[in-house]
Formats: C-alpha cells, structure tokens, sequence
C-alpha cells in the first residue's frame, strides 16, 4: 500500500493546474484569436455513452484513463457504503470484460470435467444421496493435490513481482509528469519575475508578447510530449489543430514537421529565453528547468519503449494457464 506521502503528494498534483500562462496573462484579442478546446479536457475520465462498445473497457478504454482525484473523489473513495458500490458494479467491471475469453475457456474445462467426472465416477446431489456412475468402463479425469501445493507460493511471488514492477512503473511515470507541472510554474515564475535588468525602460506590450511566448513554447512543449507519448490515431488530429491554433503558421509547421517535436518545442523555448532582456545569470536559471524537461521526457521515452523483459512476463503468463 502507499504510504501517506505518497498519497498526499498525488493529491497535491491533482489538484494542481498545469497553465503555464498564468504569469503572463494575453491581452484579450490574442486570446479570442488563439482560444481552443483542449483534447485533453475531453479525453479526462470515462467514456461518454454514444461511444463504442470497444472502447468501454480493454485497450479501447486506454485513452479514458485519466483518474484525477480532488475533494469530492477522495470523500466517495472513503465512504462507507463503497463495498456495496463496488460488488454492486462487478458486472461492468472492464476487468472481467476483457478477461472473458480466459474465463469462459477454464469455466468449460472446468465444467467438462465435473460433467465427466459425474458420468464415470458418480455424483452426491444437493440431497446428500450418493449415486452410482453411469458409464463405469471409463477412466476418471484427476489430478493429484500436491503439485498445486507446492507451486502456489512461487505463483504468488510472480504474480506479486509483476504487479510491484507494474505499479512501481506507473508511479514513476507520474512522478516525471509532476516535475514538468512543478517546473513549467517555476518557468514562467521566474521568467515573469526576472523580466528587464539594470534599470531598463520596458515597453508593456513587449513585455506581454515575449511572456506569452514564453509561456506558449512551454506549452507546446508539455503537449508534444503528452502527442509523442501517445498513439498517434488517439491524439494527432487534436495536436496539429491545437498546435496551429495557438502558434503561428511558421511556429507551428516547425513542430509539427519536426523529427522529434518535443526537442523541437524545447529549442523554441530556449531561443525564446535568450531573447529575454535578463541578466545571463538568471537565463542560465530559466535553462536549467528545460534540462529537467528533457530528463523527464527521456525517462518517460525509457518507460514507453522499455517493458517489463517479455521472457518473464511470458513465463509467468505460461505457468498461469498451466496451474
């Protein structure tokens, strides 16, 4: 179970809105111009009720996990009454649904065998009276108890070491996405704090517009990555429409026509800082956000690319179906 930290923290993160542009708010024909639904909004909890079966559960249902936890969820996570909630929706469980196949199949394996079992060897009914076999020239199917015996502590430790590594995986990509909520706020911080040096005259309306680059680029940085992360079929079309949205033409075909459109994202954030009129000393710190940038993207890559090694999962699975 995680610990009370932990917990915490989480919902510290959920609780927290990655807007980057809350330190350099646009004027308001700007943001008329460049307002855009977000996917991500949409795409946050379950599925609505005119979608596909397919996608209610299983790897259709993928996309729709988005489980964010404010106040109202934590007060229905602790109710009391949640162990009734819980049998009570068993049979919507996407769990079972996906697992059905497998279910089905061990439920007629199992089946046959007390069916045959019954013909050939007898059968007590709910009575309690015992009646004699039906075909009796044939062999009973069994098994001895001993071997289930022996091998179900090492199931256990496999099944138990697949399920931490799992966890632990999941925990660790959370942890790379609340460092870039945490370090795209210390960002704009920063850069909305530190703007201007040596008593220089600033004009307001530059200020606004390299701010709100600034917070654009950083922006498009977190939602390549959010894309690169992501099958392309589940958020292109989303992407390229929000990405022009907000961006211009040329800012826009840029990222989106690069090789890598994160690294893309984060090399426009970095000319942006440079073009900043600040001190050398603190663009220097504004950089050091976007190394951790590319620290939580390449672990994120680490993640997507890296599984738990296929021989143990295959293994496991093996002596699963086997027992």
């Amino acid at each position: 179970m995680p610990s009370f930290a932990k917990v915490a923290s989480l919902l510290l993160l959920a609780l927290s809105t990655p807007n980057a542009g809350a330190f350099a708010p646009p004027s308001s024909s700007t943001a008329a111009k460049n307002a855009v639904p977000s996917s991500t909004s949409v795409d946050m909890g379950p599925p609505l009720p005119d979608v596909i079966l397919a996608e209610t559960y299983g790897e259709g249902s993928r996309k729709y996990r988005r489980t964010v936890y404010t106040h109202n969820e934590w007060v229905k996570h602790r109710a009391s009454d949640r162990f009734i909630r819980n049998l009570s929706s068993m049979v919507n469980s996407g769990v079972y649904k996906s697992l059905a196949k497998e279910v089905f199949a061990t439920t007629a394996v199992a089946a046959f065998l007390c069916f045959w079992n019954a013909l050939t060897g007898g059968y007590t009914d709910l009575d309690g009276v015992q009646h004699a076999a039906v075909i009796s020239a044939l062999p009973q199917l069994t098994l001895p108890l001993t071997p289930f015996t022996l091998l179900s502590p090492s199931l256990g430790l496999l099944l138990v070491f697949r399920t931490n590594s799992s966890y632990g995986r999941w925990d660790e990509a959370r942890k790379f996405w609340g460092l870039n909520i945490n370090h795209t706020r210390d960002l704009n911080r920063m850069a909305t704090a530190w703007y201007g040096h040596d008593g220089q005259v600033i004009d307001p309306e530059k200020r606004a517009e390299d701010l709100r680059q600034i917070s654009l680029f950083t922006w498009a940085f977190v939602r390549s990555m959010k894309r690169h992360l992501s099958p392309p079929a589940e958020d292109e079309e989303a992407f390229i429409k929000e990405i022009r949205a907000r961006l211009t033409p040329e800012q826009a075909e840029n990222i989106i026509t690069a090789n890598h459109r994160p690294n893309r994202a984060l090399y426009d954030l970095s000319v942006a800082i440079e073009k900043l009129p600040m001190h050398f000393v603190r663009k220097d710190e504004l950089n050091k956000n976007l190394s951790i940038f590319e620290d939580t993207l390449g672990g994120s890559e680490r993640l997507l690319s890296s599984p738990v090694p296929l021989f143990y999962s295959r293994h496991t699975a093996r002596f699963l179906a086997t027992w």
